[in-house]
């Protein structure tokens, strides 16, 4: 992916305030609410939390985190009729060496 396509993900401040959230899910949602043992996908936020906590409807939430799984910076798993996202650090730090490779 070309870093203008990451660059177009980041810009809605929605998109960029959620991956902020999910880079540190214990702080914006409460230990608690990592429910890792349960789905084997430590740090995985439900879409339903993440829905309420911004306050947008669930499908607006869903091809927010959509954009940001196609810009590889979540990743996600499906656990029953449950979708679980996390941040991605290995595609963060892949975008950010390919900034500093083209810019630095």
């Amino acid at each position: 992916m070309l870093p203008t396509d990451i660059f177009k993900a980041l810009a809605n401040d929605y998109r960029y305030q959620i991956l902020l959230w999910l880079k540190d899910p214990v702080q914006h949602f409460g230990e608690g609410l990592l429910r890792c043992e349960e789905t084997g996908f430590t740090g995985g936020i439900c879409v339903g939390l993440i829905t309420e906590k911004s306050g947008l409807a669930q499908s607006v939430v869903s091809g927010y985190l959509t954009v940001l799984k196609n810009a590889d910076l979540v990743e996600s798993k499906r656990i029953g009729k449950w979708t679980y996202y996390r941040y991605h650090a290995a595609g963060v730090a892949a975008f950010l060496a390919k900034l500093q490779q083209e810019l630095g």
